[in-house]
């Protein structure tokens, strides 16, 4: 058996990267958009299409696509990470359901502008399936479907197998609004496009810190390759945020990894199913997500590599072998057809989390300054709304997007060291030991449940 590469397969299919030109000393801009990910390259399309004599500039410390841009499972998902009833709090349920309803139609628009960008990137919109594998998880499914605010169909076993065919299903739910995407094709795409439509973008400059406006004076982001004044500043770092002064604590870097199969046969597609390609997952709640790829691989991956202190990001965690093979060993558990096959790829990236786990986007007028992510994981079609938000708040536009409950939400800071490894470390072990005594019982695991919302301030 061959070693696998550790390069994301996505990056690697798209062959040796060339870096773009970094900043060479001091300059000015109008926009200047911290981070060459979703979050910035969506802000910075759709401010160059409503203004083209904006001056935008793109900063990114390595190349676009470089973090969980380049790296992540591939799915432009119609949802948050945080339920229509979080949002509700502090609006109304009206307002989280016109949320909700603006990120289903995220899902087309991005498959709009790849069209009309002619942006490459394997768009495919064959839903999400998600299945129960345990009477726990079949359970709070059924009750999930059973709830006013249900989105999706509940689909017996018999009916989840013309969807796809994995062992031990109970239920499944098949929700239309996701689509399957080349992650880094995607970012690269959409870099290429901003910057043939006039925006600047400087690779290999890294961010230190950002001085906000002080009387009226433009922002300055302060670079090791030159400051860049500003009246407008926006951050789009995501779990990278760490590195910026003064906001380690802001968003919780966590390890997602995955690990992709060669080619497959004709014989195991069909056995597998997976035809439309959707997406798919099961209700366990150490998350795992896949999908079938454009060349008729699977990529599949989850979360597993414990945090590390003091919010460190290490490229050793990206490669942990162990967890990546507990990754292999479920991926053929769901599919034991792969158990002869070859694993090509195996790699991980980093996400950022909110202390709250909500997303959200703010902009301070009096400052110029906006920030937008901690999406937990789930940012491909999230970045696009966000960025097309900013982009409406940067210009003083009210439209229906700027009054979206996610719109002004700040997380508080994470605890300090050794508060915030203590709680994290502790609520990845209750969610793994939830998983192993329901599968082991099929019981729930009620009280493990509760401790680990209390953890992540659910």
């Amino acid at each position: 058996m061959k070693t696998a590469s550790t390069t994301a397969l996505w990056l690697d299919e798209l062959g040796p990267i060339q870096q773009r030109p970094g900043l060479s000393g001091n300059t000015d801009t109008d926009v200047a958009i911290i981070g060459g990910g979703y979050s910035g390259l969506w802000t910075a399309y759709y401010l160059i299409r409503a203004d083209p004599s904006l001056r935008v500039t793109v900063i990114e410390r390595d190349y676009c696509g470089f973090g969980a841009s380049g790296r992540n499972g591939g799915w432009a998902e119609g949802g948050l990470a945080a339920s229509a009833e979080k949002y509700a709090k502090w609006s109304s349920m009206d307002a989280a359901m016109r949320l909700t309803r603006a990120m289903y139609d995220t899902v087309d628009e991005i498959g709009r502008v790849t069209s009309r960008e002619n942006i490459s990137c394997g768009f495919a919109k064959g839903g999400w399936i998600r299945v129960a594998r345990n009477g726990p998880q079949e359970r709070r499914m059924r009750e999930e479907m059973a709830a006013p605010n249900a989105h999706g169909q509940l689909l017996e076993p018999d009916d989840v197998a013309e969807h796809m065919r994995a062992t031990d299903v109970r239920v499944g739910v098949y929700s239309p609004d996701c689509a399957a995407v080349d992650p880094a094709r995607l970012v690269r795409g959409l870099a290429d496009t901003v910057e043939a439509a006039g925006v600047k973008i400087v690779e290999g400059t890294a961010v230190t810190r950002i001085d906000e406006s002080v009387n009226g004076e433009p922002n300055v982001v302060v670079t090791d390759r030159g400051n860049v004044r500003a009246e407008v500043v926006v951050r789009a770092t995501e779990a990278y945020t760490r590195d910026l002064a003064g906001e380690r604590r802001a968003l919780l870097p966590t390890y997602s990894l995955m690990v992709a199969t060669e080619p497959l046969s004709p014989a195991i597609l069909d056995e597998i199913g997976l035809t439309n390609r959707p997406t798919f997952s099961d209700d366990r709640f150490m998350v795992i997500y896949g999908q079938r790829t454009e060349d008729g691989r699977l990529a599949f991956g989850g979360r597993g590599v414990p945090y590390l202190w003091g919010s460190k990001i290490s490229p050793a965690a990206e490669t942990h072998e162990g967890s990546h093979a507990l990754i292999r060993q479920t991926l053929i558990e769901l599919f034991p057809v792969l158990r002869d096959t070859e694993f090509t790829h195996r790699w991980g990236g980093v996400l950022g989390i909110p202390r709250d786990w909500i997303p959200g986007l703010r902009f301070d007028r009096a400052t110029g300054v906006g920030v937008l992510g901690g999406y937990v994981g789930e940012g491909v079609a999230a970045a696009n709304l966000a960025g097309r938000t900013m982009a409406d708040l940067v210009r003083n536009e009210v439209t229906p997007r700027t009054t979206l409950p996610w719109v002004g939400h700040k997380s508080r800071y994470w605890e300090p060291e050794p508060f915030r490894f203590l709680g994290v470390r502790s609520s990845k072990r209750i969610l793994t030991a939830a998983d192993d005594r329901e599968y082991a019982t099929d019981n729930d695991a009620n009280v493990a449940v509760r401790i680990s919302k209390f953890l992540k301030g659910a």
